[in-house]
């Protein structure tokens, strides 16, 4: 058997992966080595291992990492930490393959730590240019220390390729979050609404921000200008997912709470999990924000997204 370590570090990448999981979990030929880390064992950040635990997914390791401070310094001790116990972790676990998706931070050291060891690195969702976060210069990083490579469509293909990837190792299997929609058994509408504990008697919207990683300092100005926005339409149940644990991201929390607060019609989570997300945009009206899901999954549902600033900027659309 050959053992694949693959790693989550946050809710997004977590539901993004979950069909990967599960294929490799499910084939007799592969053991899965699954690593827990990052915002998922965080309280600040909703605790979201219980998702990838209540899907009953064997977790070989829980790793934390992260750095109490949401700061620069902050994230370059969680950098640090994660570097020394993923080191040991490769050492204990032996691999014969980590996989990983995305552009999180926390690859760079996991990744260069796979790199030192010898473990060849598959990466999924490589090739795609977000200009307004610094996730751009990461992803591109992790792309060059990968030796399998999964884009979410030919245009990506073919970047990677010009960036020197063999291309016999570039294969377009088409974007995860997309496949996730074809494969979802989505919650009736009465069930959502149970599990969301609102009444949706009113049009709904789904709202994320994330900050613009790229732009220090610009996160409290900017979510302050969404909120007075969201504030001028009462008619309309808007419910918020909260930001990662980027820098900004707490800011950006703690003035969505306060928003929701003074506001009946707003409710916010940490996370909402893959089934119920996906399916709160299948009875959504609209999507509104910067995160991708807005570019990738939205569409799939046929409903528009009011996209915000720079964050997806260069992204296929």
């Amino acid at each position: 058997m050959k053992k694949i370590c693959v790693v989550t570090a946050t809710r997004a990448e977590y539901g993004l992966l979950r069909n990967t999981l599960d294929s490799i979990n499910k084939d007799p030929e592969l053991e899965l080595c699954l690593i827990v880390t990052g915002s998922h064992l965080s309280n600040r950040y909703g605790l979201t291992v219980q998702e990838v635990l209540d899907d009953q997914f064997p977790i070989t390791e829980q790793i934390p990492i992260l750095a109490d401070q949401n700061s620069e310094d902050g994230l370059i001790q969680t950098l640090s930490v994660a570097t020394v116990k993923f080191g040991s972790m490769f050492e204990r676990e032996k691999p014969d393959m980590l996989v990983v998706l995305g552009d999180r931070y926390e690859l760079l050291a996991i990744c260069q730590c796979a790199l030192i060891y010898g473990i060849p690195i598959c990466h999924i969702s490589g090739g795609e240019i977000t200009e307004g976060a610094v996730d751009d210069i990461i992803r591109n990083v992790v792309t060059k220390m990968s030796v399998l490579h999964f884009p979410g469509c030919e245009e990506y293909r073919k970047r990677i390729i010009q960036m020197g990837e063999d291309p016999q190792r570039v294969f377009n299997y088409g974007d995860v979050g997309v496949e996730n929609i074809t494969k979802m058994e989505y919650l009736t509408f009465e069930e959502l609404e149970n599990d969301l504990g609102v009444t949706l008697c009113k049009p709904l919207a789904s709202v994320t921000f994330h900050p613009v990683t790229i732009v220090k300092g610009l996160a409290e100005k900017q979510i302050m200008e969404l909120l007075k926005a969201l504030d001028q339409f009462p008619d309309i149940n808007f419910i918020i997912t909260k930001a990662n644990a980027d820098i900004g991201g707490e800011i950006i929390n703690s003035l969505i709470d306060e928003f929701v607060e003074t506001h009946p019609n707003c409710k916010a989570f940490f996370s909402l999990g893959i089934k119920r997300y996906l399916s709160m945009l299948k009875y959504s009206q609209m999507v509104i924000g910067n995160s991708s899901s807005g570019i990738v999954e939205a569409p799939c549902f046929g409903i528009p997204t009011i996209n915000i600033g720079d964050r997806q900027r260069g992204r296929l659309q």
